[in-house]
């Protein structure tokens, strides 16, 4: 009967929406009911624009809706918690951020979830970099020079961030570690705060996201140095990485996750990978991802895995040696 519909809908001239639903190895169909997409932080930031992308293409994709959940709060412990609870079938997915699902686990040993054990990946799906700027008055015009001038006046240079534990932080901790300088860490309010304070001269230097940083680098009110990931930016190609200026593997950047909770069956998994890359490589995603300062990733599950178990040993035995605390 349903072949028949489709022929004569589509002999009038009608398009007929085909959506597939995966079946697993015990005939269960996947999806069924609404598709329920956990956000680890309030309305408004950059993991809830992601989510908004994407939500309307998934719908249409599998034949039911994806609705947005927001539940921040505990530094996303909260929308984390609540996912590694859900049922493992397919309707509930969480938006994971890169600190949710590497730094927090350290940071917060009390959490009632773990990245690795309570979650089956489903893609690795865009980042974002960070890009160290100066204030124009700092005698260093590269990475070079600027570790030599930390290291030949120590403790005269302070850097600024969002806050204690905040990525800013723990980036200028991994760049203070493995340049084995003595700079000052502020923590401010927020990353505009600590972009402000550089401004004033309160402070000399300050990881920012190179969407914020960059017009105040054209403006000649900053200076960039270099960018946080192994390869450079899209966004500043003419900027060089860390990672080729002195400090090879050094790669921190902001990204976006997808997850399930764990014991999902690996055909709807399967499913909802193909169906998030299809969306992720459609043109106005790529441009929306683009915009808010993202590139396009969209790697494997087992890749996700990787990045998520590399990342947190790193985040973990940086926390230790330097005995960040949450605030």
């Amino acid at each position: 009967m349903g072949s028949r519909l489709a022929v004569c809908l589509l002999c009038a001239g009608i398009p007929v929406l085909h959506v597939h639903a995966a079946t697993t190895s015990s005939g269960q169909a996947w999806p069924t009911k609404p598709i329920r997409m956990l956000l680890p932080f309030p309305p408004g930031g950059g993991t809830d624009a992601v989510a908004r992308m994407l939500s309307p293409r998934l719908s249409e994709a599998t034949g039911q809706q994806w609705v947005i959940d927001n539940r921040g709060g505990a530094a996303g412990n909260i929308a984390a918690e609540l996912a590694a609870r859900s049922a493992p079938d397919g309707h509930t997915v969480l938006m994971g951020f890169s600190t949710l699902m590497t730094v927090n686990k350290s940071l917060y040993p009390k959490a009632q979830f773990d990245p690795v054990k309570d979650f089956s990946p489903v893609t690795h799906m865009a980042v974002s970099q960070y890009l160290l700027t100066v204030h124009p008055a700092v005698a260093a015009k590269s990475i070079a020079e600027l570790v030599a001038l930390a290291k030949a006046k120590p403790g005269a240079l302070n850097y600024a961030s969002a806050g204690v534990a905040s990525p800013l932080h723990l980036s200028g901790e991994l760049f203070r570690s493995r340049s084995g300088v003595n700079i000052v860490h502020i923590a401010y309010k927020g990353g505009g705060p600590a972009v402000a304070a550089v401004l004033a001269g309160e402070a000399q230097m300050v990881f920012g996201s190179v969407t914020a940083s960059m017009p105040l680098v054209r403006a000649g009110k900053l200076r960039a140095l270099a960018v946080t990931g192994l390869a450079r930016s899209n966004l500043a190609p003419e900027l060089p990485t860390l990672h080729e200026s002195g400090f090879p593997g050094f790669n921190v950047t902001a990204w976006q996750s997808m997850v399930v909770p764990a014991g999902t069956p690996r055909e709807i998994v399967t499913r909802m990978h193909s169906e998030i890359i299809k969306a992720l490589a459609t043109p106005e995603v790529t441009r929306l991802f683009h915009n808010i300062g993202y590139e396009i990733t969209g790697t494997t599950p087992e890749k996700l895995a990787d990045i998520i178990r590399d990342e947190s040993r790193l985040w973990a035995q940086l926390i230790r040696e330097a005995k960040i605390q949450p605030e």
